[in-house]
């Protein structure tokens, strides 16, 4: 089985204010090689169109650069597992837009949080969010791929459990279309003690015995501020939390991870955060 579809390459979620023309010079300032960016405010349900001059310099910047992959995030809004049908609908709609948006910025990627089963039952948001997945993909007809990304398990969050995952990925149709992002600190809060090596050997093992580790695409490493279990999310900065700096050493040389790109979404006030924890990770990996 391949897993190295990457050599290991770091990143950033970074800002896209001002412009996609000014994501790369960011990019690269943080000593990125991969990123993730938001196509549109997060916040919002407002989607407005691209502009071609903007786009265009974005993908030339970043083909200049070498920074690939290039991943793009779902908004905040969306919930793709939603009891309330217009809610679905318009979340239906948002991710639609996002794979079209993708493809547009020559990014390869779509994140997606699992969704919130609110007051329904587990089983039905799970046909929920295989319903809003098909219905997308079924609508949108290019390469990306999307990329369900696990959670904390937070409030009504589906998706702490890689079984769960598994269920919606069985009822997709179009399955090439689909991988998994492994989040370290959702992980951590979701139950998986990934701060020791033998917690990091179980996940991938359930991930492999559930979906396949030739889904895994992608990790975002991130610290927990949150103890083992807790079940809220926090993300924190690289080694300063409850995985760890011998947590993290682990995740990024283990074999089946360190072709992986990885990016970071720890907290940042200011650049400094940024360039601090690529420097941190950085020195982790084992030549």
């Amino acid at each position: 089985m391949q897993y190295n579809r990457y050599e290991m390459r770091f990143g950033f979620h970074i800002s896209i204010a001002g412009g996609f023309g000014r994501v790369t010079d960011r990019a690269e300032k943080k000593g990125c090689e991969t990123l993730q960016l938001f196509s549109r405010n997060p916040r919002g349900w407002h989607c407005p169109p691209l502009n071609d001059i903007d786009v265009a310099k974005f993908r030339e910047d970043i083909k200049q650069a070498g920074i690939s992959p290039v991943f793009v995030h779902l908004p905040y809004l969306p919930n793709l597992a939603s009891p309330k049908d217009d809610l679905l609908s318009t979340s239906i709609s948002s991710l639609e837009e996002e794979l079209h948006r993708a493809e547009i910025l020559g990014a390869d990627f779509v994140i997606a949080h699992m969704g919130k089963r609110i007051d329904s039952p587990l089983q039905d948001a799970i046909e929920r969010m295989a319903f809003s997945i098909n219905t997308a993909l079924g609508n949108v007809k290019n390469d990306t791929i999307l990329l369900l990304e696990n959670t904390a398990g937070q409030g009504s969050e589906i998706g702490d459990k890689f079984s769960v995952i598994g269920y919606v990925i069985d009822r997709i149709v179009e399955k090439s279309r689909l991988g998994v992002c492994l989040d370290t600190a959702h992980a951590f809060e979701a139950g998986y003690d990934i701060s020791k090596k033998d917690g990091i050997d179980h996940i991938l093992k359930e991930i492999q015995n559930i979906i396949g580790l030739e889904r895994l695409y992608l990790l975002h490493l991130n610290d927990s501020k949150t103890p083992l279990g807790s079940h809220i999310d926090r993300h924190w900065h690289i080694g300063e939390g409850y995985i760890g700096l011998s947590g993290f050493e682990t995740i990024i040389n283990h074999p089946l991870l360190c072709h992986l790109p990885s990016i970071m979404e720890t907290p940042r006030k200011a650049d400094e955060d940024d360039t601090g924890n690529m420097e941190v990770i950085r020195r982790l990996v084992k030549k």
